[in-house]
């Protein structure tokens, strides 16, 4: 492993500890958000200081930042107890693995609740998603197209699209879902 991909390897893995998305952590740091993405896809190796300025964004000191060993997760199979919650409120986000370090793709079972919506305010991110509705009535709108959605239906695009998810109707909605890379 070069030193690029060490140091993005590593950035990843201490900003997805602190809960932080890549947009999140530049605006703490103050630095372009294009900066974190390239270090942690490891296009560029940071010098000394850009560095220290992103990880006072997290916080964590170059010592703590390098010491620790980073080693993705080599887990294959997952029982449902272990698939790890990262949703709140009404939108369960259940993943399959907990170190997504090293990995391209991020599985999630969605449990969407009556009246569950991901925010008026339409979200994007660097990469792609897919997913089946195994139950449930949810409208997905991406860009300016919009659909509603029922068991067997699914859906593909471009996730730098702004996009929003909100369940129609009286019953829950159930989703089995990928995106890579991993988006949280």
């Amino acid at each position: 492993m070069d030193a690029s991909t060490d140091v993005g390897q590593r950035l990843q893995m201490v900003r997805k500890q602190a809960g932080l998305s890549q947009r999140a952590l530049s605006k703490r740091a103050g630095v372009a958000n294009s900066m974190v993405s390239q270090i942690e896809a490891g296009k560029i190796n940071p010098s000394v200081g850009a560095l220290k300025r992103i990880l006072d964004g997290v916080p964590i000191g170059l010592a703590e930042f390098f010491s620790f060993e980073v080693v993705p997760e080599r887990e294959v199979f997952f029982a449902a107890e272990d698939l790890k919650e990262i949703g709140k409120g009404k939108l369960s986000l259940k993943q399959v693995g907990n170190n997504l370090l090293g990995r391209n793709l991020q599985m999630l079972y969605e449990t969407y609740e009556t009246g569950a919506d991901t925010g008026r305010v339409m979200y994007s991110h660097n990469g792609e998603e897919a997913g089946i509705v195994i139950s449930g009535r949810i409208e997905i709108t991406v860009g300016e197209e919009r659909r509603i959605l029922g068991p067997g239906d699914a859906y593909l695009f471009d996730s730098l699209l702004p996009h929003r998810f909100r369940v129609v109707g009286k019953d829950k909605c159930v989703i089995v879902s990928a995106c890579t890379p991993p988006s949280f």
